[in-house]
């Protein structure tokens, strides 16, 4: 690595470790991340193992987290609830942009063109249905899952990237550099590679990790009306399900999940927050 990248990269590790917003955010996505890791190898008690007897009691030295209606420790749950929601969020978002991406780059390259019109009025017309909607047309046709969620979720995010790279390329081809590449005979495709993409990946990123937060929500909405990840596979959404006629009795049953859901997004969203401050110096000592 030469010394020009390795000075780029100790700044951008500076700014990340100045960045309260960042800091506070992995902090608070890393638990969780740290649980859903954990949880492949550990975890208290079976996420799925009933004990009707101990069914809705409060947190102990038992069951930290206390149980559910049918005597399951929601710490457990909440752990392997936890794998489910990142990786349907993270395979989602994935999905999109590994699609909307490059739509948008070649709808950039091809601007005002017949190639142009259709790929944006087409992503007009996917944006037009959001996640739940796409995923009631996918689960009549294929029945509910974790796997259509997946897809629902991801057809959604395709616009979004799409727009997002169409908009930050298009001022770039009008760049010196990508002047010169026209000129030294690089083609649409090897000058959006080599020369575009590079220079949009922060905004990419950045943006990526507000759809994962995004994609959390909308996971746990999906298994929330039983179109996402089914039982016996533990999912927040479906345990606020189940616990909505249980609040008044054991109000942690809802509580848990609700606060799961809450603190994941708000740290995914807290990185985002420190990662624009990190990529755009100008907005960060603009802050400061």
């Amino acid at each position: 690595m030469s010394e020009i990248g390795l000075a780029r990269r100790d700044n951008l590790w500076s700014a990340a470790l100045g960045s309260r917003s960042f800091m506070i955010g992995a902090v608070l996505t890393g638990i969780f991340v740290l649980a859903a890791l954990i949880s492949f190898v550990w975890t208290p008690y079976g996420a799925a193992a009933q004990d009707i007897p101990n069914k809705l009691k409060p947190p102990s030295s038992a069951h930290w987290l206390g149980t559910d209606h049918f005597g399951r420790d929601t710490l457990s749950m909440i752990m392997v609830g936890a794998r489910t929601s990142i990786a349907v969020a993270l395979i989602a978002v994935g999905l999109g942009a590994a699609i909307g991406t490059p739509l948008g780059l070649a709808a950039a390259a091809r601007r005002g063109s017949l190639l142009d019109e259709v790929i944006m009025r087409g992503n007009d017309l996917v944006f037009a249905f959001p996640a739940l909607l796409i995923a009631i047309l996918i689960t009549a046709v294929f029945g509910p899952g974790a796997v259509n969620a997946i897809i629902a979720i991801g057809i959604f995010n395709i616009p979004v990237f799409a727009r997002l790279s169409r908009g930050a390329a298009l001022s770039l081809w009008q760049r010196e550099f990508v002047m010169s590449a026209r000129v030294a005979g690089k083609g649409a495709v090897r000058i959006s590679a080599e020369h575009i993409l590079p220079n949009i990946l922060n905004t990419l990123i950045v943006q990526a990790t507000i759809q994962f937060s995004l994609g959390i929500l909308a996971e746990a909405a999906l298994a929330y009306v039983g179109l996402g990840t089914q039982p016996p596979t533990p999912s927040w959404g479906k345990m606020l399900s189940d616990a909505q006629t249980m609040i008044a009795l054991a109000p942690h049953v809802a509580l848990v999940p609700g606060l799961a859901i809450v603190l994941t997004v708000l740290g995914v969203n807290l990185m985002g927050d420190g990662l624009r401050d990190i990529f755009d110096p100008q907005l960060r000592r603009s802050r400061g």
